[in-house]
């Protein structure tokens, strides 16, 4: 159930006495009943953002927004993709009439539209029929004294009942037409379905250091074909760089090249290979086929903490003929002393951060085993932040009423959010690690320059991702200007922030961030510091840390 509150004011763009009663106080004492603002034409979100501060950012309090005949910039359009929209309200009176005579949209219109439709927003068609359009005979109405239509995401009318077949409704052509735009959406391809019920939902980070990983979390991860392709390349481009000048190529199961040169035209000796983290095996078996592309012989060492995960490998070994080239090491590559060193190490330690599930360290620990001018895989990786609008997300972590679920971060799919300014680079580490001595604690102090057609925002915390050079031009990265195609193991991360932070219009944001590092934990600590300053969240890991 919705109640409607309009702005009642008389000036345009002026909100109402918000915070005393009746509205505020209305608000602020619901338990279950909704409660939408429309804001003045054109739908700035200043006041919006007035009203929502002063009713404590209040979960049951929505917004909904009335569409003129037209419609203010892309950039002012984005900002409200993050805010809690409950309806568009559509009047008639914006649609233009086609060749046929139909009513339809602008295209800037249909664009919106299709943004709001894709959140699960729903549509409200208000007014009276502006166009003429002939009844058809078989079409069915509604009873005649509905003046609004509304249209949810599903593409069923919403506000009205049909009874009488023989009759038709004057709104029915522009709900046909809105039926139709909704039907025209681009199809949900098979990796966005999966990832539907991930949508804004609040992860803690994995900690495979500290922690085994289960069987199904393994088996999530392999089914990204498209990461593993990626390795295979970066294994088989290291081999071919260090080894051969130049092969003759055919095709590989990923549908890459493959060398047909014999294992003779390689070295005379077998190329070891170690790869740190195995998991059940899938670096292994691309490690394997990229050296079948190069035409030599590897030495591998599997090295994996997990015992269940090493049930897996002894598995594949067996079904592959693998078991003479692969040894398998059950151990921590921390603790664990290599017979022989490695002339390429391979791993897989990313967090949706980069570093957040410790692959410096990890790797700074298992660099021991390469030999001089070795090739670790990756080689470097950087961290990238940008400012988020989120109210759901905002919401949810209110929702647990501690300050612990403020200063942690989350991996999460993220969907109803806008980024107020571009990604800016964080930390970078690259691999192998020659400083003397290694020190991975990092701090950095980030601006981001907001376009100032963008209007004011509200800052609920900051967007983080991840760009990983594996080796040579082979990029894995969900940054997301050079996301890797088809590639979905990682999600982004997530810092909030305790209380939302206003951003008047243009105003740039600033913020500092902390990689801290003792003997036993690794944690991240994050300030504002423009527009305002803020406190500094999760001082000295007192709610969240990475073991070591």
């Amino acid at each position: 159930m919705f109640s409607r509150l309009a702005y009642l004011s008389g000036g345009r763009g002026q909100p109402p006495s918000v915070g005393h009663q009746p509205v505020g106080g209305f608000i602020l004492q619901q338990q279950y009943q909704n409660s939408f603002v429309r804001p003045p034409p054109p739908a700035p979100l200043s006041p919006h953002l007035q009203v929502r501060a002063q009713c404590d950012h209040h979960n049951l309090l929505g917004a909904a927004l009335l569409v003129g005949p037209t419609l203010p910039s892309l950039a002012s359009l984005d900002r409200w993709c993050g805010e809690p929209v409950k309806a568009i309200l559509l009047p008639t009176s914006v649609f233009i009439t086609n060749k046929r005579g139909y009513p339809v949209l602008p295209k800037g219109h249909q664009d919106m539209l299709a943004a709001f439709f894709k959140l699960g927003v729903q549509v409200v068609l208000t007014g009276e029929a502006c166009h003429s359009v002939a009844s058809p005979a078989n079409v069915g109405a509604a009873t005649a004294g509905g003046t609004a239509v509304a249209v949810g995401p599903d593409g069923e009318p919403l506000g009205f009942n049909i009874t009488n077949p023989g009759e038709f409704h004057p709104l029915r052509p522009y709900w046909e037409y809105l039926c139709f735009l909704f039907r025209r959406l681009e199809a949900v391809g098979e990796q966005e379905r999966q990832e539907t019920s991930y949508r804004d939902y609040l992860q803690v980070p994995l900690q495979p250091l500290q922690d085994n990983l289960e069987s199904q979390t393994y088996e999530t991860f392999e089914k990204d074909l498209q990461k593993y392709k990626l390795y295979e390349e970066a294994v088989y481009k290291a081999l071919k760089d260090r080894y051969l000048a130049s092969t003759t190529e055919a095709m590989s199961p990923y549908d890459l090249p493959i060398a047909s040169t014999s294992c003779s035209d390689g070295p005379s000796r077998n190329v070891v290979l170690m790869v740190v983290g195995a998991g059940r095996g899938p670096l292994v078996r691309a490690s394997m086929r990229a050296a079948a592309r190069v035409g030599v012989r590897l030495r591998v060492y599997a090295v994996e903490k997990n015992p269940n995960a090493i049930v897996h490998i002894q598995q594949m070994l067996r079904s592959e003929g693998w078991e003479r080239d692969v040894t398998i090491v059950s151990a921590d590559m921390r603790h664990w002393q290599a017979p022989e060193p490695a002339e390429i190490l391979v791993s897989e330690l990313l967090g949706s951060f980069g570093d957040n599930e410790l692959s410096p360290e990890c790797l700074d620990g298992a660099q021991r085993f390469l030999a001089p001018g070795g090739i670790s895989i990756p080689q470097s990786y950087t961290s990238y932040l940008a400012p988020a609008t989120s109210h759901k997300l905002h919401h949810d972590v209110k929702s647990y009423k501690d300050l612990e679920h403020f200063e942690t971060p989350y991996v999460v799919r993220l969907h109803r959010h806008h980024l107020l300014a571009p990604t800016q680079p964080l930390f970078t580490f690259s691999h192998p690690n020659n400083d003397a001595p290694i020190d991975n604690s990092r701090y950095a102090t980030v601006n981001f320059h907001r376009d100032p057609a963008a209007g004011a925002a509200v800052l609920h915390g900051f967007a983080g991702y991840f760009e990983c050079t594996l080796y040579g031009d082979v990029l894995l990265s969900i940054h997301p200007p050079s996301h890797s195609e088809n590639m979905f193991s990682w999600f982004p991360i997530f810092f909030p922030l305790r209380e939302p932070v206003y951003v008047p219009a243009g105003a740039p944001v600033e913020m500092q961030m902390w990689r801290c590092c003792s003997p036993h934990k690794v944690w991240y600590e994050w300030a504002v510091t423009a527009p305002v300053a803020g406190p500094i969240h999760n001082v000295g890991g007192r709610s969240y840390w990475v073991g070591l």
